[in-house]
């Protein structure tokens, strides 16, 4: 079966995503990782998200590939290895613009729905459960309190980049606005959709939560 993760910012998604496919011997797609291989390379030829006729035509020249790997997934941007380059707040702040063009969707969700043919996927993004997947036989919205959400992003970044944790609480409402707001799939929770509140959870109760429901469903 496949498995739809959704969330906002901060949420784990990614990480609980990456763990439950290893769990299950699944498929883990990171649609996140997609839309910030998207931004850096339209940050790298000066296209702005509002040029729309742009980037429908630097669309076209794009080659994204996730391979998994033991441990991580590697994401290349027309054979680059970008894992790392698309890895900072900023590609995060603007994947969010990005995404908000439907251009960029139209192409990345398809792209994500013919990875899904073969079922055995686990993919999380913001509207997995609404959108890409709507089909998916499991579907999960895990969120947490933006206070809790961005203390996880401070001890992420807090050696990488110079920002206090009141700047990630500020970061992360304004990410959940954006995307809550957005004319193109807004953040929300599919109606057949589990909600799970990670506060105060680890990642691995977290993962344990959804393979045990997983186990029962197959």
């Amino acid at each position: 079966m496949n498995i739809a993760i959704d969330g906002p910012a901060g949420a784990g998604k990614s990480t609980v995503a990456r763990l439950v496919a290893r769990e299950l011997g699944y498929v883990y797609i990171d649609t996140g990782a997609m839309y910030r291989a998207v931004s850096l390379h339209m940050t790298r030829v000066c296209i702005r998200p509002d040029e729309t006729d742009a980037l429908s035509e630097e669309m076209k020249c794009l080659r994204i590939e996730l391979r998994p790997e033991a441990e991580r997934q590697f994401v290349f941007l027309n054979g680059e290895d970008v894992t790392d380059a698309i890895r900072t707040s900023e590609m995060s702040r603007l994947a969010s613009l990005y995404a908000q063009v439907g251009v960029v969707r139209e192409l990345l969700v398809e792209m994500q729905r013919q990875m899904a043919k073969r079922k055995g996927v686990v993919m999380d993004g913001r509207d997995i459960g609404t959108h890409v997947l709507p089909d998916a036989e499991m579907k999960w919205f895990i969120t947490a309190s933006v206070e809790e959400r961005a203390r996880r992003r401070y001890e992420e970044w807090k050696d990488k980049e110079n920002a206090s944790l009141e700047h990630f609480i500020q970061e992360i409402a304004d990410r959940d606005r954006q995307d809550e707001t957005r004319e193109v799939s807004p953040l929300k929770q599919a109606e057949d959709a589990v909600l799970l509140d990670t506060t105060g959870m680890t990642i691995a109760d977290v993962v344990r939560v959804i393979v045990d429901r997983a186990i029962i469903r197959k």
